[in-house]
């Protein structure tokens, strides 16, 4: 992501890679890093343990698996689309704050 948007932004815009990877490197901390692994993590075990449990349970041939699939994947995204806005209000509490003070 951040290579491909520095070699964008010096080809089409003449923006120096060096200006991209010091900003990001001035706006990225640590905690934004581990905190996007521990949400992936989250996220892996959510679509993990709902498919397992969906595909355990199909019955009824390759209906029953096209059904199981589609309610494993609706599931999946909604228990996901939860656990982030769990997790975002965890991690960043307060970050509302900091955005109201420079403003």
């Amino acid at each position: 992501g951040l290579a491909s948007s520095a070699l964008l932004a010096d080809g089409v815009y003449g923006i120096s890679i060096n200006i991209i990877l010091d900003s990001a490197q001035r706006s990225l901390r640590a905690w934004d890093i581990i905190s996007a692994m521990i949400k992936s993590g989250v996220f892996g075990g959510i679509i993990s343990i709902v498919s397992c449990a969906w595909g355990v349970t199909t019955m009824g041939g390759a209906k029953g698996v096209g059904e199981s699939t589609t309610s494993a994947v609706v599931i999946s995204l909604v228990g996901i689309f939860i656990a982030d806005f769990a997790l975002s209000c965890c991690f960043f509490q307060g970050a509302g704050d900091q955005l109201k003070n420079c403003i």
